[in-house]
């Protein structure tokens, strides 16, 4: 008798602990902000997929240059425990930053490919972003396993984090629907002015999550090149990453080129934004693949300056989702201090932000896009709140 009660007490004071956020090991297990949080509290919510080290840094730049200026902003990191990334390394960067307003949410219910696009183990924290969060970002990363779209893996794509992607484009397609079932209703219907940014990989996500496929490399499928000296003979407007650094790593050079945009005359940049079709502004970019068969909803509202490579995406249901292949997150933009090196005869280098004041309207294209993205989200907080 004493010892079944003995065994009784020491249950209860587990699940307690357990309850408590503390495990057996006495480790206190990783908050997860939208159990507790409510579907109307008072502050802006951002939620952002892959909180690296990295994307935090472009996040604090992008507050501290007023480009995310939203007052009363909280950013939750959303990953997958399953993940490569060592989210350890964020949670204590925000911890010695003493960045009060980073939150995470991570998530250890299942995910597989053959379920991702359908309701799933993970469809209540998808339910639960949609519902108690004011938008999203989905940020650059590896490429996607082409098994994802049904097609073989070309040799120079390379598959990284698959949990990553499982993860990711299960969001999306919870978020948006897509063409694997035409039947299932998005999240977004009953939120349509749910602002998603997707960045680079994100964008792509979009494109896939959404019954899309890739092209798997550009260099040789699209432009016909073997070989990165051949890919320098097709001038920097369709390098989409520096082949400078491939050629050269013990010169340390930027991994990203530049080059400039096709604006659609119908298009969010021109009709929203307030640019003009004859602006031709240049981004960042860091990528080997692209957009080939389009998602279900989606639009392309940017190319490349001969038309082959789309740039950017929107929705034709949903105003404020948009995708951008280029990155307008990353820290160097927004810096008159770091100097970059593109090839060899660059000797002392450049800064991004000088490069982009050079070709108007460059750098007020990217700030354009931050504005919009975080007026978006004040709107939508707005909405959560009635």
């Amino acid at each position: 008798m004493f010892s079944r009660c003995y065994k009784q007490i020491l249950l209860t004071l587990a699940l307690a602990a357990v309850s408590a956020g503390w495990t057996a090991a006495g480790a206190k297990t990783p908050d997860r902000f939208f159990d507790a949080a409510s579907d109307r509290g008072p502050e802006v919510r951002l939620t952002v997929f892959y909180p690296s080290v990295g994307k935090i840094r472009d996040l604090v730049t992008l507050r501290e240059s007023r480009l995310l200026d939203i007052p009363n902003l909280v950013v939750i990191g959303v990953y997958h425990e399953k993940e490569r990334t060592n989210y350890g390394m964020s949670r204590k960067f925000v911890e010695d930053n003493q960045l009060d307003w980073f939150k995470f949410h991570p998530v250890s219910r299942p995910v597989s490919p053959d379920a991702l696009f359908q309701k799933n183990g993970c469809s209540p924290e998808f339910e639960a972003i949609a519902g108690k969060s004011d938008g999203v970002i989905f940020f650059g990363g590896p490429d996607i396993p082409p098994s994802i779209y049904k097609e073989k893996a070309h040799l120079l794509t390379v598959i990284d984090d698959p949990y990553r992607h499982y993860f990711e484009l299960s969001a999306i397609f919870h978020l948006l629907g897509g063409s694997q079932d035409d039947h299932f209703e998005g999240l977004l219907e009953s939120r349509p002015g749910f602002p998603v940014l997707g960045i680079c990989l994100g964008f792509q996500s979009l494109n896939v999550g959404t019954g899309g496929s890739l092209i798997q490399d550009i260099w040789t499928e699209v432009y016909g090149q073997d070989s990165v000296e051949g890919v320098l003979n097709i001038g920097p407007e369709n390098w989409h990453n520096n082949p400078f650094a491939r050629l050269y790593p013990q010169e340390k050079l930027a991994g990203y080129s530049l080059h400039t945009l096709n604006l659609d005359r119908d298009g969010k940049f021109v009709r929203e934004f307030g640019f003009q079709e004859s602006d031709h502004p240049s981004i960042v970019s860091s990528h080997h693949q692209g957009l080939e068969k389009l998602g279900k909803g989606l639009r392309i509202i940017s190319a490349s300056r001969d038309g082959r490579i789309a740039e950017a995406i929107d929705h034709r249901k949903y105003p404020n989702m948009l995708g951008v292949q280029f990155h307008p997150e990353i820290s160097d933009i927004y810096s008159r201090d770091v100097k970059r090196r593109f090839s060899p005869q660059d000797k002392d280098g450049v800064t991004l932000m000088s490069l982009m004041e050079q070709n108007p309207p460059s750098r007020a294209f990217h700030q354009k896009i931050w504005g919009w993205f975080g007026e978006k989200l004040r709107e939508c907080r707005k909405s959560r709140a009635k």
